[in-house]
């Protein structure tokens, strides 16, 4: 595809969202853009805590108590059930690829957890007098698209008629709970991999600004719409210690999560990390989204870098939000070159090194070294 940028006129001209052509554009109409919608950790953390006493559930596996992607119920025959939801406002203009990247975006957290999805139901949001209900059948054609490639069926949902269009699903999966994976888990000396390159971020607000090149909206669709699969046959394997997805709170601050919740740090190799095509050439230019210094500003102090490091250009990278990102994997040593193996085998060969590594707790939880 020829490398030249799109003809978008810049929101401020497109106060009805509209672009050539009369083309409706989906993200004039909506504040943030995929899981650049997600409340700030700070103030995620003053919404959960609370003084009321929660009854203890031993059949609860996974819940509140940990900041992992999904809940876990154990059914009590060696498996659990996995429920989880997803939802946000559209990171892309066109409406069926809206479907699609909302509904993988929310199935990969199964994947997450070592699971298989079983079922979807779908969560819809409509502005109905601003956006026609054609451009929301289409939504929900791409999510039904999505399902079926990860074999499931989108098996009914709830919408409502709200100021600006929202979409995601409540997903259903199974785990033996012997290959469930938790994001608090890992241990020193675990090499950590990351499935998809960072910076979707960057390429959706260069989009929602109008001033991505069409190679690059491909670049960006593609990732998002990729299912985190892989997950499952993960979660198979006794050496992968710990498991997350990057989203929202980009690649720092899922890490964070990680270490802090197995009471470690973590170095990242920032000259192994992978990155999206474009992703530099945008930041540049300035273009980062407003998630990203929201995220910054949570995690900045619980992280170092090496002298020699870009830090500028780190500080617009690794804070950056997510969506449908790929997975975090800590991997015991002795079983590296099964997971390398595994990498390889199902199409993901560029991702087969690692990225970093877990360490003892010290004074930073996560070190950034060249």
């Amino acid at each position: 595809m020829e490398n030249k940028s799109l003809n978008l006129q810049s929101p401020k001209a497109l106060p009805t969202g509209e672009g050539l052509g009369g083309a409706v554009l989906l993200t004039q109409f909506s504040r943030g853009a995929g899981c650049g919608c997600k409340i700030a950790p700070k103030v995620l953390d003053e919404i959960l805590k609370t003084n009321m006493a929660t009854p203890a559930n031993s059949k609860l596996l996974v819940g509140n108590s940990s900041k992992d992607d999904a809940a876990v119920f154990d059914l009590g025959n060696g498996t659990a059930l996995i429920s989880t939801t997803d939802f946000f406002m559209p990171i892309v203009d066109d409406a069926f690829d809206f479907g699609r990247i909302a509904s993988a975006n929310a199935i990969s957290d199964v994947y997450a957890m070592g699971g298989k999805p079983l079922l979807a139901v779908a969560i819809l949001g409509w502005p109905v007098e601003k956006l026609p209900a054609e451009l929301a059948q289409k939504v929900l054609d791409g999510s039904r698209k999505i399902c079926e490639e990860a074999g499931i069926p989108l098996a009914g949902g709830h919408s409502i008629d709200s100021a600006e269009p929202i979409f995601g699903l409540a997903v259903t999966g199974l785990v033996d709970i012997k290959d469930l994976k938790k994001n608090n888990t890992a241990k020193p000396g675990d090499l950590l991999f990351l499935t998809k390159p960072l910076g979707v971020g960057v390429l959706s607000t260069a989009q929602k600004r109008g001033v991505i090149k069409e190679a690059h909206v491909v670049v960006m669709i593609n990732q998002m719409t990729q299912l985190n699969k892989v997950g499952e046959a993960l979660g198979k394997m006794e050496g992968v210690t710990a498991m997350t997805d990057v989203t929202g709170f980009g690649l720092l601050g899922h890490l964070i999560e990680m270490a802090e919740g197995a009471g470690c740090s973590a170095e990242i190799n920032y000259s192994a990390l992978p990155v999206a095509e474009g992703v530099k050439e945008y930041l540049a230019q300035r273009i980062v989204p407003d998630a990203t210094y929201r995220n910054w500003n949570s995690y900045s102090t619980k992280t170092g870098f090496e002298k020699g490091v870009n830090v500028m250009e780190a500080f617009n990278l690794l804070p950056d939000p997510q969506t449908n990102g790929g997975l975090l994997i800590a991997v015991d040593a002795g079983a590296v070159d099964t997971v390398k193996h595994l990498l390889k085998e199902t199409g993901l060969e560029k991702f087969a090194e690692p990225i970093g590594i877990m360490k003892e707790l010290a004074d930073k939880t996560v070190f950034v070294r060249l």
